[in-house]
């Protein structure tokens, strides 16, 4: 039995990051999604809001799991019995990032494997931060994320409960 995570923030989780992990599920045994908790960067929803958004985008999916963690991937990858990190490709950018991560962490943990998913076309110009910039100026995310993202999404920005975001490449 091979068990992987797709670790990452997910604030929020969007159609990109389903269909890798949708596609991850065909491949593994089991997925974990890996949300984690305190990245280095300001975060619109909390652990355990972000958490529970990402059980409900698979509620369908027996092979995807949920949980929260903190510190190292490959360590976590360690604690759980995972031998694979899943990582998606949108743009040629992201290679970069993910190839210098990938070995970052064979050189921690070489036991572990790092497999990246080319996104769906459709999905390439999506990330978090592009959903969260437009739902805070107004704009129509259901494309872009389930309704009970885009509802938590409303909720959050009406509530006034978020800070501006900082610009980032990577989600």
């Amino acid at each position: 039995m091979v068990k992987a995570i797709f670790p990452g923030t997910f604030d929020p989780i969007h159609y990109g990051h389903m269909d890798i992990a949708r596609r991850a599920s065909r491949l593994f045994d089991e997925v974990v999604m890996a949300v984690y908790d305190k990245p280095l960067k300001n975060l619109l929803f909390s652990p355990e809001e972000r958490i529970d958004l990402v059980k409900k985008a698979f509620a369908d999916n027996p092979k995807v799991s949920v949980t929260g963690y903190s510190g190292l991937t490959v360590e976590f990858a360690r604690q759980i019995g995972a031998h694979v990190v899943v990582r998606g490709l949108r743009v040629f950018s992201d290679f970069e990032f993910e190839f210098r991560m990938a070995l970052a962490n064979q050189r921690l943990a070489a036991d572990i494997e790092t497999t990246a998913l080319i996104t769906a076309e459709q999905h390439t110009f999506l990330s978090s931060s592009t959903v969260k910039e437009i739902a805070m100026l107004g704009g129509d995310v259901t494309s872009m994320v389930p309704p009970f993202v885009a509802e938590a999404l409303r909720h959050k920005i009406s509530a006034g409960d978020h800070q501006p975001q900082p610009n980032s490449l990577r989600d």
